[in-house]
């Protein structure tokens, strides 16, 4: 009867790449060392030290960033004689009929889905960085988190936006708000985020 219980701990043992899919045992990694994918070079293991409080932090301000950039005018635009400031939540909702589904997917994979991700690794790393059970389905909520990367498009909007003004600008006064700004801020915050987190050592601290 122990034969599925040793299986198990066979394949808790090994590591898969995330990028080429080819599959490692495991390696002992000490602080601020990598283990690297032979293959595509991808980084597998990055433990650091205290990296968890550093995530919460990055992780609050990111979202505090969001919610301010939301509400606060992201550019100003003038041209004959006219001037008009908008916000994002404004712009999200210039669409009507048809077309509001556009303001419903830019609220989602701008403000909704970003700031969603982002409460659930905070909800997934605060036990951990207290060295206390992990919370309760926390393995379910970190495996959101991470299924939910691929939408979480706010860095990409702030560089759209950024490359569509500097064209728009020789047809009228383009003035970036301070939500642009904190944008600006935010993309930075988050490739900080995704470089600092270890997401195998998260997914130990939830195994044990």
């Amino acid at each position: 009867m122990s034969e599925p219980s040793d299986h198990r701990d066979d394949l808790a043992g090994l590591i898969a790449c995330p990028e080429c899919d080819l599959v490692y045992t495991a390696p002992q990694v000490a602080m601020r060392q990598r283990a690297v994918c032979a293959r595509c070079h991808t980084v597998l293991i990055a433990p650091r030290r205290k990296a968890g409080k550093q995530l919460i932090a990055l992780a609050l301000t990111v979202l505090i960033l969001i919610a301010a950039a939301t509400f606060f005018p992201f550019l100003s635009i003038g041209a004959g004689g006219m001037h008009h400031d908008a916000s994002i939540l404004q712009a999200a909702f210039v669409f009507e009929g048809g077309l509001s589904v556009l303001s419903i997917a830019v609220l989602f994979f701008i403000v909704l889905i970003p700031a969603l991700r982002l409460v659930l690794l905070i909800y997934v790393l605060a036990p951990i960085i207290r060295d206390r059970p992990p919370a309760p389905l926390a393995r379910s909520a970190f495996r959101l988190s991470e299924s939910l990367l691929p939408w979480s498009m706010a860095e990409i909007f702030a560089i759209g936006c950024a490359v569509a003004l500097v064209k728009l600008s020789d047809l009228a006064d383009v003035v970036f708000g301070p939500a642009a700004w904190m944008f600006a801020v935010l993309v930075v915050l988050v490739v900080a985020t995704d470089n600092l987190m270890c997401r195998y050592s998260i997914w130990a601290s939830l195994d044990e």
